[in-house]
């Protein structure tokens, strides 16, 4: 039975992966004057922890400062991209009534995200979260003392803060690292959001027990069982 819910934030509650790969793109011609192809965003950038893609654009060897201020600037274009679209700049289809609801049944819920403090800071700034949500410090995000995913660490610590263990949580995720991250934390549910580049990996996946597009009837096809 699911006694407890954590969210992936983006490509799950917020459908940005436009937006994150136009911030990429722009980031990587400005920087190294090349672009960047479909198979380079599926195996180095989407869904994957930032020490990974460090190591793939700036080296292994690459100092702490490169690394803060690749992301700090690749972060800034992106927060530039979003507030821009305010048209899409909303949370998926039935994530605020999903989220009443589990307000409503006292069903503990949070976000585990890969995003940075700044990022996080954002969402808060634009969409309607503090109504669900005491604040950043609710969610658990990449604030640099854990591995990201595909390692479980960031499920184990979200699971832990809603105080539900993981086999009695149910996850939702867009990537295949973070739907990876989930079953090794020994996630009991797992649904995948709407999955681009990897679509074909997560749907031969046995722990992934739906594919959905938004959360409409959310709680009624998988709070219910």
């Amino acid at each position: 039975m699911v006694k407890g819910l954590i969210f992936d934030f983006n490509g799950t509650l917020y459908f940005d992966t436009d937006k994150q790969e136009e911030a990429w793109r722009i980031y990587i011609q400005k920087k190294y004057h090349r672009s960047i192809s479909p198979t380079e965003f599926r195996d180095h950038i989407h869904g994957r922890a930032f020490d990974s893609i460090f190591e793939y654009y700036l080296g292994s060897d690459s100092s702490e400062k490169e690394q803060k201020e690749m992301i700090e600037e690749k972060e800034a274009i992106y927060r530039e991209i979003a507030r821009a679209d305010q048209k899409n700049l909303h949370l998926v289809s039935g994530a605020e009534s999903l989220f009443d609801e589990l307000s409503g049944r006292k069903i503990p819920f949070t976000v585990a995200t890969a995003s940075g403090i700044k990022n996080v800071q954002f969402y808060f700034e634009v969409f309607p979260l503090y109504k669900w949500f005491v604040g950043p410090e609710g969610w658990v995000y990449d604030d640099g003392t854990i591995p990201g995913k595909p390692e479980p660490d960031i499920y184990l610590k979200a699971a832990k803060k809603i105080g539900i263990e993981p086999a009695n949580c149910l996850v939702v995720e867009d990537s295949f690292p973070g739907i990876t991250a989930a079953i090794d934390a020994g996630i009991g549910k797992v649904i995948a959001m709407n999955p681009a580049g990897d679509r074909d990996k997560i749907e031969k996946m046995n722990d992934v027990k739906a594919i959905i597009s938004d959360f409409n009837g959310f709680a009624e096809r998988f709070l219910n069982e």
